[in-house]
């Protein structure tokens, strides 16, 4: 008998037609799944990689609550044009406390995943305002109300317990002081900013939207975008590349 004719008895018999495909469905799973029972992470550890501020992650929610995903990608792929024109390609790690992550394909705007320090808190505020006195040909809607919006704080410490749960490793401390540490992060004149470098060691403490009268919504967006692609040194790996 040939080959082919040993395939016809799975064509023309869906029961063992199926039994077949669930032997090949089960052999796959458990070479995808059994590694994850002993593997410890399956992302690489990467120095620098730190949770975001109560600040940082209160305009994370900003930033998916106003739908900047939807035309912003947060990920560099493997490819010289992007590369090139983005920056290091994304790692896994970066990502590692992003609940939910915001990688995808959708560009309507540039990809935002190594935006960090590219151009000033002033530039980002009036840009979030008003679009196009920026950049004339965005299509981008503006937000002028982030910067007359009081940012809400009451439920932040909720916010990074709910993390914990998920892996992200804020502690005690941070979690009972994040009210008080957005404050802190975004007027460090002020008392809220006692020991604030002690629990957010490497995290930027400035005014972000330019209004030191009180912490808006644009301060706590400018701050999210700000730190985007600033925590890992990419040096290092461009070094690594050029040894080998």
């Amino acid at each position: 008998m040939s080959a082919w004719k040993k395939h016809e008895v799975f064509e023309k018999n869906s029961f063992i037609l199926l039994i077949g495909i669930l032997v090949m469905v089960a052999i796959g799973g458990l070479v995808e799944i059994a590694p994850l029972f002993y593997l410890k992470s399956t992302i690489e550890k990467t120095e620098g990689m730190r949770p975001y501020t109560p600040l940082e992650l209160a305009g994370r929610n900003i930033y998916i609550r106003e739908g900047c995903y939807l035309c912003h990608s947060q990920m560099v792929r493997p490819m010289r044009d992007e590369m090139e024109r983005y920056g290091h390609f994304s790692l896994a790690a970066e990502s590692m406390y992003d609940h939910p992550f915001q990688w995808g394909s959708k560009r309507t705007g540039p990809d935002l995943a190594r935006v960090g320090g590219k151009y000033s808190d002033d530039w980002h505020v009036e840009h979030l305002k008003d679009p196009r006195a920026l950049v004339p040909a965005s299509i981008m809607p503006g937000y002028p109300f982030l910067a007359e919006n009081r940012l809400d704080t009451r439920d932040i410490g909720a916010h990074l317990s709910v993390n914990t749960v998920v892996g992200v490793p804020y502690t005690e401390e941070q979690i009972a002081n994040a009210a008080s540490d957005i404050i802190g992060q975004a007027k460090p004149d002020t008392e809220a900013a006692d020991g604030f470098e002690e629990r957010w060691p490497n995290a930027t403490i400035r005014d972000f939207d330019g209004n030191p009268r009180e912490v808006t919504e644009m301060d706590a967006l400018v701050a999210y975008l700000q730190v985007l692609g600033t925590m890992v040194d990419f040096s290092i790996y461009d070094d690594k590349a050029n040894a080998r």
